[in-house]
């Protein structure tokens, strides 16, 4: 995993590294800006065999400053620059002051009023490339809406480049995204990539993730590469958490002499609970992505009207008749069921009855869907009952049934910055449920009670619109499922799931159904080296 930061944590590691005499401010600006010309010229080789054209917008504070780095470097590259600014010269921080000194010493600047869009910026996707754009007005550390004259200004270059991917850089993130957030505070500037410094930050990858930048470039600029208290970050899953090529079985690693021992009961045993005729589809999704992630053995707890049906649908899955309260009860005498799923294609009369039978048994357990909905009228009835060995898996509409307040926070329109963001929801939600919650999005949000946090991105490179399908969610919760089975805790489970499934989706490309991830993952796992 990766650290994402909040802006209050980037602050905190310069000034740290800064009063320890280790860089200065203007050093770490210079290493911004050549970051960023740096970055261009690696996504666009191109750009380094001959002159271009940009125009670098810089604002008042010291993304501005490195606004005019760039400016310099592109100069010295042999570009054509212009300069606009936002804000007064005499009221620029020092080290940013330093830089307009040195820009002005041999070229102009012009207020960012006189800022002609349609003199630079293409009018169709034909004309793209006429001018290249740098957005370096607002970094990360923006708190206040962007309007009045500003956003006139602005507002036209948002619209001449909806939808089109012209050649626009933020930097460190789009002017007008809260970096805490997500969120656009009055407006946001698009951007074709975004380059940012040491590490990305929590608004890179959550809500619009940067108001829809197509690439995310992170560049070193020499600061420490961790910060000091670890259940204050934010953790983003990346592909090198899982490419380690040793899988785990039930939290030791395979060695010779526990193969010669294992067996499918020392992979786990799950259970998973179906609706009845003509709704258990779901939860034979659920229970291959079970299977298929290695649990030893999945057996599908089915009400007598939908045995017929499941059996003729099923092979390596078992099936187990469960009517209701007292059938599941004896179910569960077996010792050997350790990881229960209840919620996909459940019902909702069947879930309000048999989710407190799961959860009394404190095995470890994933609710989703309709076992999450049942509990719409009374959802501190069903955190009474949650343990710390149990995964929440929303999506939108389930989290504003169980934590309406907590989602009505979330989308207030930001009057400031920084933003509540999905972050703080999930955690909250997580502290008030006691156990692990996964709030379900592009933006996947993974938080446990005691304020770990993980976020699984699809975007950018990891973009899979087509995993919108129907289907997928149950397999994800079958995901958690056979890893909570397979002897992972709930925050291990619920995150290593999440990542797969994206995976999955990235490997299978276009045209994916619900049916293909489980079927995936072996393609998945042989890309790994997991064994």
């Amino acid at each position: 995993m990766t650290e994402l930061l909040t802006a209050a944590q980037m602050r905190a590691i310069e000034q740290a590294a800064i009063e320890s005499g280790e860089v200065t401010g203007l050093e770490l600006m210079e290493r911004a800006g050549r970051g960023v010309v740096e970055a261009i010229f690696e996504e666009w080789p191109e750009l380094k065999k001959a002159s271009h054209c940009a125009v670098v917008l810089c604002g008042p504070g010291n993304n501005g400053g490195d606004g005019f780095v760039i400016a310099r470097l592109l100069k010295e590259w042999g570009w054509e620059v212009e300069v606009f600014l936002y804000g007064a010269a005499d009221k620029l921080p020092p080290d940013a002051r330093v830089n307009y000194e040195r820009w002005i010493s041999h070229e102009t600047v012009s207020p960012m009023s006189e800022f002609d869009i349609e003199a630079y910026c293409p009018r169709s996707i034909e004309e793209a490339g006429k001018a290249w754009i740098i957005d370096a007005i607002f970094g990360t550390g923006l708190t206040r809406p962007i309007e009045g004259e500003l956003a006139e200004t602005l507002q036209p270059l948002c619209q001449m480049f909806l939808g089109v991917r012209p050649g626009m850089i933020a930097v460190d993130i789009p002017s007008g995204v809260c970096s805490d957030s997500g969120k656009v505070l009055g407006l946001a500037l698009p951007a074709e990539m975004t380059v940012t410094f040491h590490r990305a930050k929590l608004g890179h990858h959550l809500e619009s993730a940067g108001n829809g930048t197509f690439s995310l470039h992170e560049t070193d600029i020499g600061l420490p590469q961790r910060i000091r208290n670890p259940l204050q970050t934010h953790k983003l899953l990346k592909n090198d958490d899982y490419g380690m090529g040793d899988w785990v079985l039930c939290g030791k690693e395979r060695s010779p002499d526990n193969l010669k021992t294992s067996h499918k009961f020392s992979h786990g045993h799950a259970l998973i609970l179906s609706g009845g005729s003509g709704k258990t589809g779901a939860a034979r999704l659920a229970a291959r992505g079970a299977l298929r992630i290695g649990a030893g053995l999945v057996t599908l707890g089915v009400p007598p009207s939908a045995q017929m049906e499941v059996s003729c649908q099923i092979t390596a899955l078992m099936l187990k008749r469960i009517e209701g309260v007292e059938s599941f009860a004896e179910v569960l005498l077996d010792e050997r069921l350790n990881a229960l799923c209840l919620g996909p294609g459940l019902g909702l009369d069947r879930a309000k009855e048999l989710v407190p039978v799961a959860l009394a048994s404190k095995r470890a357990t994933v609710l989703d869907a309709d076992a999450l909905s049942a509990f719409t009228d009374a959802p501190e009835a069903l955190f009474d009952l949650l343990h710390d060995n149990c995964v929440l898996t929303p999506h939108g509409g389930e989290f504003a049934r169980l934590f309406p307040d907590i989602l009505a926070k979330l989308n207030e329109v930001p009057t400031k910055g920084p933003a509540y963001s999905k972050v703080d929801a999930t955690r909250e939600a997580a502290k008030r449920a006691g156990c692990v919650v996964l709030f379900k999005g592009a933006d996947t949000v993974i938080a446990a009670p005691d304020g770990r946090c993980s976020i699984n991105s699809a975007h950018y490179e990891r973009s899979t619109p087509w995993l919108a399908t129907a289907g997928s969610g149950d397999v994800l919760a079958g995901f958690i499922t056979g890893l909570m089975a397979r002897g992972f805790d709930p925050m291990q489970s619920a995150e290593t799931a999440a990542w797969l499934h994206v995976e999955c989706a990235l490997s299978f490309g276009p045209g994916l159904i619900a049916e293909d991830l489980p079927e995936e993952l072996p393609k998945v796992f042989r890309k790994l080296g997991v064994s």
